[in-house]
């Protein structure tokens, strides 16, 4: 991973400077893989360390990304905010180029007496974790427990002696030389990569790191032997001390690598050519600012997505059941089609019972429906009277025309509650924050389709629109969930405002307020892009969104939230874009 040892060392030197005997003002554990201290200190103010475990972005940085945070604090949180509340950090420690940070801290127990306490944060990939421990090394508690069913070599639980995670058998570049680290480059087996065999060798450095010191030699990934030549060494030498020089004089910059298309894909301590003009290369000002920008996006969707998990859960099977329930009542309206055929095998039967006798299995005779008065043959019931074989087809051609009738309105509902659970897993895919899930549950417990909490809590205000503002000035607003939309839409908007949503896609509804003046092609362009990307249809590459004023949008009586019926309309095509 692109945090290593010699990055965490960076880090480690920039919290030093920054949070130096600041004491923990507040604690917050905003998901099961975080907890961020508010770090309080006379010289340098209030700022927020975020200490993360989760498993694909583990990190210890201050941050200004500040997670929302649960209503109900969870028990560690109120653990550590018992015993942490108040101490000093003391000390930050790093053990060799390990990939642990140990933040020990000084404060009092319960009778008063000075006590020390540390947080251990392990940055490894699947395997991190944040563990506090007393004075004494024994763990308090974890984040992760690990007992003896998930390993049995080392366990993360209250009350047993911290150990620090397995060593691997590699070089410190803090404690040994250049030569060595070559030497044992060179024992490395036969037909391997030069930088696997870097990462093997040295403790502390990221992939990206051994393919940059590989990619300088001139060796890039090629294959090498164990009979480098003099050239090879002597260059592999020289990078190998300019790296090693970097992690004991913490003298590395911050580097953002970005893709094409602006995306963050890899952060790095020492400046990387290997990628040619392929990427662009950014200097945050910060380890920390880093971190932060690197990391933040993917944290928001990953917090918001375990927060989310069980609606999502719900709304999915909701959909997958009722979309088997269509196909259900289709097969069972295809099958309604042939009632036309029962009714007049009554009549044809009605019009020839002198014909048939008890006991008949079939009766053939003229179709008089036919211009040709083809003969058709009848299946009978042989325990049936002929009068009572003909009612059976007539009582067989009512039921299926009801069945008809009642299949239609089921299958138009079906359809109906399908389109409104599907617009509502498309709010809850992009909803960011707490608060906006929290709208989301009181929708569907207002539909029934979950249990509402009977504990009176605190009513929160109803979030607002997100707003937008056209090039040429013109607002532009956004239903966050169905519930906005119907706020936005029928009560918000002006008659004469201008309407847009994806056609037959679910999405937000979205306004431009013309306060009376007619918008600028640009503004119903931007538009048009807002609302093709507040759907279901983000990632798509040309979406249709159909637009019209306010005046010809009406909701019909009865139908769920979000649901609306326009007129007048006219479609655009358009990429998906927020700016």
């Amino acid at each position: 991973m692109a945090l290593d040892g010699v990055f965490l060392r960076h880090i480690k030197n920039e919290l030093q400077k920054a949070l130096a005997d600041s004491r923990v003002d507040k604690v917050y554990q905003p998901s099961n893989d975080e907890i961020v201290l508010t770090m309080r200190s006379r010289d340098s103010g209030s700022k927020k360390l975020l200490l993360s475990a989760r498993a694909n972005s583990p990190r210890i940085n201050i941050t200004s990304q500040i997670p929302e945070n649960p209503q109900t604090p969870p028990m560690l949180c109120m653990l550590l905010r018992k015993r942490l509340a108040g101490a000093r950090l003391r000390e930050i420690r790093q053990p060799e180029l390990e990939r642990i940070l140990f933040l020990d801290f000084e404060g009092k127990n319960e009778l008063g007496d000075t006590v020390m306490m540390t947080l251990a944060v392990e940055i490894m990939a699947q395997y991190s974790n944040v563990i506090f421990i007393d004075g004494e090394g024994m763990i308090i508690d974890a984040l992760k427990r690990v007992d003896p069913t998930m390993s049995s070599k080392r366990l993360v639980l209250p009350n047993v002696r911290y150990e620090l995670p397995p060593k691997q058998n590699k070089l410190n570049m803090l404690e040994v030389s250049a030569e060595e680290i070559l030497s044992a480059i060179k024992a490395y087996p036969k037909n391997a990569d030069l930088s696997k065999a870097i990462l093997a060798t040295v403790q502390g450095v990221s992939p990206i790191i051994c393919r940059e010191v590989a990619h300088l030699t001139g060796r890039g990934n090629d294959v090498f032997s164990k009979e480098l030549t003099a050239e090879d060494e002597k260059r592999l030498l020289y990078f190998l001390n300019r790296t090693i020089e970097t992690a004991k004089n913490i003298s590395g910059s911050p580097i953002l690598i970005k893709d094409n298309t602006g995306k963050p894909t890899d952060i790095s301590f020492l400046d990387i050519t290997q990628y040619g003009n392929s990427v662009s290369i950014e200097h945050p000002e910060s380890f920390c600012s880093l971190l932060d920008e690197f990391y933040s996006r993917r944290d928001s969707i990953e917090r918001m997505r375990a927060r989310s998990q069980d609606l999502s859960k719900l709304l999915t099977n909701l959909c997958e059941r009722i979309s088997r329930k269509i196909i259900a009542q289709q097969a069972e309206l295809m099958a309604c089609v042939d009632r036309e055929h029962l009714r007049i095998c009554g009549d044809i039967l009605e019009a020839n019972l002198y014909r048939i006798k008890k006991g008949d299995e079939f009766c053939e005779a003229e179709n008089f429906y036919d211009e040709n008065l083809a003969k058709i043959k009848i299946k009978l019931n042989p325990a049936l009277s002929p009068t009572q074989n003909a009612q059976k087809y007539y009582k067989d051609y009512r039921k299926a025309k009801t069945a008809e009738q009642m299949l239609k309105v089921q299958l138009e509902k079906a359809h109906e509650e399908l389109q409104y659970l599907e617009a509502v897993l498309d709010s809850l895919g992009r909803a960011e924050t707490e608060r906006e899930l929290n709208e989301i549950r009181t929708e569907l417990a207002e539909q029934g389709y979950i249990r509402t909490n009977r504990k009176k809590q605190k009513k929160e205000a109803t979030l607002p629109p997100l707003e937008y503002k056209s090039k040429s000035g013109f607002t532009i607003l956004v239903g966050r969930n169905n519930r906005q939309n119907d706020k936005l839409t029928l009560k918000q908007a002006d008659k004469n405002d201008l309407w847009f949503h994806t056609k037959e896609i679910p999405g937000s509804h979205t306004i431009i307020v013309t306060n009376g003046q007619t918008p600028d092609d640009d503004a119903i362009l931007y538009a048009a892009s807002l609302a093709a990307y507040h759907s279901k249809a983000r990632n798509a590459g040309k979406v249709p969104v159909d637009y019209t004023k306010i005046r010809y949008v009406s909701k019909p009586q009865g139908s769920k939230p979000g649901m609306v019926i326009y007129v007048n309309q006219k479609t655009l095509y358009v990429e998906p874009m927020e700016n």
